[in-house]
């Protein structure tokens, strides 16, 4: 608990430090988004109402004091309060996340235990190329390059947006083809030091299906740095979905956050990172436990 603490209040102030060093006003943004010419006086008084005119470190305490009552202030183009805007498009975020962790599963799972037992074979060769594509492949050449196939040429999918339940199609192959290169090598490496082990060996010794070992000992253990590895990129399929919501138009927090950046709306900004930082640490704490479940010896 206390870790969480720290990194969330390091995160706080990291943030809050960077969005006043970079350039621009953002009671100048606001007042020419709102076609009002932005003189000197109507600059100082916006400001002074937002309290942009006090020190910088008095700004984050009272922010801070304010994040502690779970208020994370109001946004400045909007005007709603930025948790409500965020904990609104969170869900489609998620959404598109778990899509997208089903896809890489689904992809690494089959190749990286094929590649495994069939060693030098098209099957390993094969898999090779595919995660040598997935780390090479930019995410926003392959949504437009899923983009101009499955939505313009064949008019299989949504071009944008979140109308229908086949929306999330082509995001979701964007993005998680992106994490399945990884995923096939380390669970090719995994099962070929697992099927190394004595009790694999005792397992076969015993009589038991070649698929009942696989399935029921030696894919187990090789799944633990997987999983480990998924909780680590909880936070990169947020920042990866920035990409990709934004080309999809999708309603998440990642195009939401774009947006925020554009017009300089710092608030909206550290209320994003820090729910962010929020989900990768809460996520990270619940595979150690789920870790915990699948190996024994950890506890």
């Amino acid at each position: 608990m206390v870790n969480l603490l720290v990194v969330l209040l390091g995160v706080s102030l990291i943030t809050f430090s960077l969005m006043h060093l970079a350039p621009g006003d953002p009671a100048e943004i606001m007042l020419r988004a709102d076609g009002v010419q932005p003189t000197r006086e109507a600059v100082e008084a916006l400001r002074q109402s937002l309290g942009l005119d006090a020190p910088l470190h008095i700004q984050y305490v009272e922010w801070l004091g304010r994040v502690l009552r779970l208020d994370l202030g109001l946004s400045l183009t909007t005007g709603k309060p930025v948790a409500q805007e965020l904990l609104s498009r969170l869900p489609a975020t998620a959404w598109l996340a778990l899509c997208a962790v089903v896809f890489a599963a689904l992809l690494s799972l089959p190749l990286g235990i094929a590649a495994a037992l069939f060693q030098a074979s098209w099957w390993d060769r094969i898999s090779k190329l595919i995660s040598l594509a997935s780390v090479s492949v930019p995410a926003y050449w392959l949504g437009l390059l899923l983009l101009f196939y499955g939505a313009v040429r064949l008019k299989m999918f949504p071009v944008a947006g979140m109308d229908s339940p086949v929306s999330v199609v082509l995001p979701a192959l964007t993005l998680g083809f992106g994490i399945a290169g990884v995923y096939i090598r380390l669970i090719r490496t995994g099962m070929l030091e697992v099927l190394e082990r004595p009790y694999v060996r005792a397992a076969r010794a015993r009589g038991l299906r070649e698929g009942a070992v696989i399935a029921g000992h030696a894919l187990r253990n090789a799944l633990l740095p997987s999983i480990t590895l998924l909780g680590m990129q909880i936070g990169a399929l947020l920042g990866g979905a920035v990409i990709v919501e934004t080309l999809f138009a999708w309603p998440g927090i990642g195009k939401f956050a774009v947006e925020a950046i554009y017009a300089k709306d710092y608030v909206v900004i550290q209320g994003y990172v820090l729910l962010t930082a929020l989900i990768v640490v809460l996520t990270n704490r619940a595979v150690d436990g789920f870790y915990k479940l699948l190996d024994p010896r950890m506890k």
